[in-house]
This record gives structure tokens, sequence and C-alpha cells, in this order.
């Protein structure tokens, strides 16, 4: 492994931007000071008017593998990733097989550990009759439990009441949840389907999975989360109602509920269906610029913990069909710091806080071992960002297996010059070097 020393950088890390330099030793940050000398056989790399970043740690990506391949495989996905500065992810357990087993569960860390540019891990499923299979996950070495309290794509409903007051009244280790109403969304279907009995605009994903169908099953997780004092985290929060839910003026890691938005919902709205159609269409919906705007609000007071994209890629073919056979999801994992840099242009939120939402506080709530931090001892995962340098999205620069995304023809206001993975230099402008692989993910768990 190659030692580095990253000289004149511009360090975005726990609520400051300093400049200095950081020394790269076997793979963890070995020093990190206003000035460092040359020290053996490092490689040095000249960062003036660069600025480094704790890599992103996505905590909800879907890279289809085993099953749905001809959608996407964990090495593409992860190259994808890496080219965005997101050096770790957490994918989830609704592939084919559901990783409802540890056999299954084992399977996709093996898949992983052979071909995952970007450091991994993986959710146990959660599902209505597998409770004795979700108490045996490790605590040390899995990110977490995933229930789907609402069906989305790859059905992995959990709809008994008995099943979720057992597993949030059981489980040691965080739970990660879906939330939507499933009797609100099929009697809504059921409306719109007597409507548009043959095709449907995507307009009305937010008017069939809507506020009240989010509101009704986040507010039930939560009450069995306080009842049974459980650790939750709730995915992809999507509408202004589910905020008041949500502790405010606390530190996150404090927190025994916590919750997630993606950079979807804080991009998009539902004026954007009429352009993009379903390339936007995903669960829960995109909805109106209202949403929107105090999704947005709500990462300065501290109820949206972190930042996500909940990457779903399908095939272009598959994404082309009318809105009743059209999937749900988007292909997002290279473009989610990209997107906020351009919101923090806008005034959304600052520099030191997209290192905060996509980094630290991940790793706190997910208690990483070694990660989310630019810390001397911890691994070197660093996204060095260039604010100067545009870049313009465009089918060949895409490193999806999909070949699509939503954001084409969008020229961002900057761009990933270099990725480190566990110290490896994965990616630098444009290429990758797969010589290292990413590790598994471990958690400082009592």
């Amino acid at each position: 492994m190659s030692n580095y020393l990253l000289k004149n950088a511009k360090i975005v890390n726990e609520g400051q931007i300093i400049e200095g330099d950081i020394r790269i030793s076997n793979g963890r940050i070995d020093k990190i000071a206003s000035t460092i000398s040359l020290q053996g056989n490092e490689q040095i790399m000249d960062l003036t008017g660069k600025h480094v970043f704790p890599g992103m740690i996505d905590d909800q990506v879907h890279f289809r593998e085993p099953g749905l391949t001809h959608k996407a495989h964990i090495a593409s996905e992860a190259r994808a990733a890496v080219a965005g500065g997101v050096t770790s992810f957490m994918e989830m357990p609704n592939t084919v097989p559901n990783a409802l087993s540890q056999e299954i569960l084992a399977d996709k860390y093996t898949i992983a550990q052979r071909s995952s540019l970007a450091n991994y891990s993986f959710f146990m499923g959660a599902g209505n009759d597998n409770l004795e299979e979700v108490l045996k996950t490790n605590k040390q070495d899995v990110c977490g439990i995933k229930i789907f309290m609402g069906s989305s794509t790859g059905n992995m409903l959990v709809d008994n009441s008995q099943t979720l007051e057992n597993i949030f009244s059981k489980s040691e280790l965080l739970i990660a949840t879906h939330c939507e109403d499933e009797a609100t969304v099929k009697a809504r279907t059921k409306l719109f389907r007597d409507k548009y009995p043959e095709d449907a605009p995507a307009l009305i994903h937010p008017l069939i999975r809507n506020e009240e169908a989010c509101y009704l099953s986040s507010s039930m997780a939560v009450d069995l989360a306080k009842k049974w004092n459980t650790r939750l985290h709730i995915l992809h929060i999507s509408t202004e109602e589910e905020l008041a839910l949500f502790e405010t003026g606390k530190p996150s890691k404090d927190k025994r509920i916590t919750s997630e938005v993606c950079v979807h919902h804080l991009w998009f709205d539902a004026s954007d269906y009429e352009k993009l159609d379903n390339q936007i269409k995903c669960n829960p919906a995109i909805k109106d610029s209202r949403h929107k705007n105090a999704l947005r609000k709500a990462l300065q007071s501290g109820s949206l913990d972190i930042i996500a994209t909940d990457h779903a890629p399908h095939t272009w073919e598959e994404k082309q069909q009318g809105y009743w056979k059209s999937p749900s999801g988007l292909p997002l994992v290279q473009h989610p710091l990209l997107m906020l840099f351009d919101l923090e242009k806008e005034g959304v939120l600052s520099l030191v806080q997209i290192a905060e939402k996509t980094a630290h506080t991940v790793a706190e709530i997910f208690q990483i071992q070694d990660r989310g931090f630019i810390r001397e001892g911890y691994w070197a995962d660093l996204a060095v960002v260039d604010f100067n340098t545009p870049q313009k999205v465009e089918k060949p620069n895409l490193h999806y297996q999909c070949q699509w995304s939503p954001m084409e023809g969008h020229t961002f206001h900057s761009s990933i010059a270099h990725t480190f993975v566990s110290g490896h230099l994965a990616y630098t402008q444009g290429k990758f070097n797969e010589s290292q692989l990413g590790k598994r993910l471990l958690f400082d768990r009592d």
C-alpha cells in the first residue's frame, strides 16, 4: 500500500475549515498539521486550492446484487460511489433472494469482499416470520436491521403488528425503517387506477403515496420505539409533517430516534415530474415544494440528522414503461456531494454541515469504528473536492451500470478530484485503481 503526504489542503472537518497537511500511512491518517515534512517513500500530492472532506458514508443504497444484476452489480455501483466521493455504503436487503437469513446476508458480504471498491456493510432484513434469524445478527459487523413498514420495490412488507412488537422489543441493534402506511397507499392506488385505468402521469405519485401515508407510518414507528426504548432510524423523510416527530437541540449521537433525508427530496419537487416523468418516481414520493423547503430548513434545526441517497437503479427500458409498470427508484450515488455543494451555493447548508450530515453524524449514529472524521488514527476515507472545476453530467462520465441519471445535462459547480478509500487512492481524475478493494465496516457497540 502506498503512503501519501497531502499538502496545502483546506480540511473540512468537525465544524471548521483549516489549511494544512495530512499524512496517510498504512491506510490510516497518521498526522494532521499546518505543515508536515516529507518522510520516507511517501507520494506527495499538492492540493493547493482544493478542499478535503471526510468521505461520505451513504447509509441507504440498493446495489441489486444478488438476483437483480441486470440493473446493477455491487462492483459497478461501488465504483460510481467512489467517483462521487462516497467511500462507504450500507446496502438494503430487498435483493433477490431477500436478505432474510444469516446465510444470504453472509453471501452478500462475500460478493462485496471480492468486488467492492468502497467500504461496505449490509442490513439484515426483517420479515413477518424470521424473528429468530433477525436476533442472530452480529452487532459488531452488521450496520442494522431493516424493516419495510410499507411495501416498496422487492416487496418485503412487515404488516403483522405482533411481529413489529417483537422486533422493536427484542432487537439490540439499530432498526432502520421505510415508513409508508400500506392501507393508505392501497386505497389511494385504487382511487387513481379507477381514474387512470390505462396509463397515468407520474405527477400522481405523490398523491398516491401522500403526506398522510408517510406520517401515519412514521408516527407508528416512533411510538413503538418510545414504548420499547428501541434504537430507531427512520429513512428518507419526505414531508414537513414528519419533522415534528423528531427532537431538535440535541446531538444526534445522544438521540434514540434519528432521521435521514435523501438528496433527491432536497433537490427535486413535484414540478419536476413534467420534465423528468418516471425518472424521479421513487418511494416515498418526491412531493411539492412546501415539503422540499421544509426539509431544507430542518437541516439547520437538527430534526434531520443525516443525508443519504437511497440510490436505486433500474434499467432505462424499465423506467420508460407507463406509470403503473415503471418501478420506483433512481440512481444517485455518483453525485450526492456535488448536489449538496450546489445547494451550499444557494445557502441551504454550509460546507461544514455537509461534512457533518454525510460523514460525522452517520458514523456516530451507526457507531462506526474509526471512520467518518478526519482524525489521526482513523482510516483515511477522504474526498478531495475541486471547487474551481465544474462538471457536466453526461452519459460518457456516468459509472452506473444502468447508464442514465436524472441529473444528465446539469453542470455542477464543483467536481471530485480524488477519493481515498481506507488510505488507497481509489479514484483520481476520472480513473479508478482497483488494486485494493474496500473494507467491511466494523462497529463499536456494547
